[in-house]
């Protein structure tokens, strides 16, 4: 079995002939067998991605290849992928067919890339553990027992597992980035509108952005390079230059570096993980980097604001899904009015059923202006904020969860615990900002800790320089204790 730790590992192989495309699939689908208990994928499109593979060996020895030749990618349950089952991980989707294909998975394809199968994750990507899909909870790849996080679970557990190379996913509120962390991968979560959103399931749809789940910096950067860019089906996506993310500057530039006050001392936050932020603080401070701990304004007003913001667009959202327009049809139903109650009442999950109604009722005629108008105004404050730190920090730097992965079925009866596992995350998509989880290390019972990284809008080649740098400052560190 093969392990890569990037895509050029994985090239290099290629074109020194040790392995086919054909070889590199075959082992992943061996991969994807042997951990099916793990619940990563849906769906494994085995036949048509050994075809395509011998296909792309064909293009390779014509060097006809594309950008991306011989990378085996998976795909949350929420991108269309023509005339492929598409659920967004639930029931209410079951025997739905995609008529046409995502455009960031389009892109990807069209550089070469395998689609292996569709993941697992919660249901309409509303969760934080992986819990809430309607096909049962995904398993971390590290211990059974704990969640893979959410709600791209499958996406993360499938790469933590090396049943693909990478996976593409979306990130509402933290939805790459923490299960990144859970897992010990790196997650980013670009630019609102630096990657188009069409064909992916709206959840929130001034939130959602598309993202890569890597082993590598590199990968993220590569995979963001190929599938951002304008189009013409997504009036929201940026028509912004896009940068050569793959190429890395190597400069000796020094930084002005924030980082978040109370990750230090809050008792509300693993003591490995803010024993590994301190070391974060004291490296960069070594290296000749400007390092500040400060507060984050605003940050008691993240996760009311988010709730309330996301919810009130998830109930307009999936209010197309009722069994006439969208979704599966209940058989029992008598008239029209029941057709709606009980298509919905049976399709959707408890969770998502949740968050419908609050939605619902923060967008009610009584409660409009106390709720959503309220909320969408701290939502601007917030984004200032953001603009004002980033005037004057390249970069900003907290944990991107505030424990370990925990146990399964711990959070799942108590939601205010569930959801404060989000309280770091969901504020980069409140204020549109790129940000990226990287793997720094691992808690005494060897599960992995991810620290954060944000910069400011549009500055993602920033972003992935200097957390390149810091990886491999992490690598060589752990390569010379062996």
């Amino acid at each position: 079995m093969n392990n890569f730790g990037s895509f050029s590992e994985l090239r290099n192989v290629i074109s020194s002939g040790k392995a086919s495309v054909e070889n590199l699939v075959a082992d992943c689908l061996i991969r994807a067998k042997e951990n099916i208990g793990l619940n990563a994928f849906l769906e494994i499109f085995e036949e048509e991605s050994i075809k395509k593979a011998k296909e792309i060996d064909e293009k390779i020895g014509q060097k006809k290849s594309g950008r991306l030749a011989g990378l085996v990618v998976g795909i949350k349950d929420v991108f269309c992928y023509e005339n492929h089952f598409l659920t967004g991980g639930s029931r209410i989707l079951s025997g739905f067919k995609s008529q046409f294909t995502a455009t960031a998975i389009s892109r990807l394809i069209d550089e070469d890339a395998i689609v292996i199968g569709r993941q697992n994750c919660d249901e309409f990507a509303m969760g934080s553990s992986n819990e809430n899909s309607g096909f049962g909870p995904v398993k971390n790849f590290i211990d059974k027992n704990r969640v893979p996080g959410g709600s791209s679970g499958g996406s993360a557990v499938a790469v933590q597992s090396g049943a693909c190379h990478v996976s593409i996913a979306s990130d509402t509120g933290g939805s790459i980035r923490q299960p990144a962390a859970f897992c010990g991968l790196v997650g980013l979560k670009p630019t609102y509108s630096r990657v188009s959103r069409h064909g992916l399931i709206a959840y929130g749809s001034s939130f959602d952005c598309v993202g890569p789940l890597t082993n590598s910096v590199e990968d993220a950067g590569l995979l963001l390079e190929i599938m951002s860019g304008a189009d013409g089906f997504d009036s929201t996506c940026s028509r912004k230059p896009i940068d050569n993310y793959s190429l890395f500057n190597e400069n000796d530039r020094k930084y002005k570096i924030g980082f978040l006050r109370t990750a230090f001392d809050s008792e509300g936050i693993q003591q490995e993980i803010r024993t590994e932020l301190q070391k974060a603080f004291s490296f960069f401070q070594s290296q000749g980097h400007e390092v500040v701990a400060m507060d984050l304004p605003l940050l008691d007003y993240v996760l009311p604001t988010y709730y309330v913001l996301t919810t009130s667009e998830a109930s307009s959202n999936l209010s197309r899904y009722d069994g006439i327009r969208f979704g599966a049809r209940a058989v029992d139903a008598k008239d029209l009015e029941e057709v709606f109650k009980l298509s919905r009442s049976e399709g959707f999950g408890p969770e998502v059923q949740k968050r419908i109604m609050l939605g619902t009722f923060a967008l009610s005629a009584d409660y409009h202006e106390a709720y959503f108008t309220k909320a969408q105004k701290v939502r601007r404050l917030i984004q200032n904020s953001a603009k004002a730190l980033f005037n004057n920090f390249d970069f900003f730097i907290m944990p991107t969860t505030p424990t370990t992965a925990f146990n399964v079925g711990e959070k799942s009866k108590d939601p205010l615990s569930m959801y404060l596992a989000d309280i770091f995350t969901v504020w980069a998509n409140l204020a549109g900002v790129p940000a990226i989880n990287l793997p720094v290390g691992f808690d005494n019972e060897g599960l992995p800790i991810g620290i954060q990284v944000h910069s400011g809008f549009f500055e993602e080649k920033k972003l992935l320089s200097f957390s390149k740098s810091w990886m491999d400052f992490i690598n060589a560190s752990k390569e010379n204790q062996l």
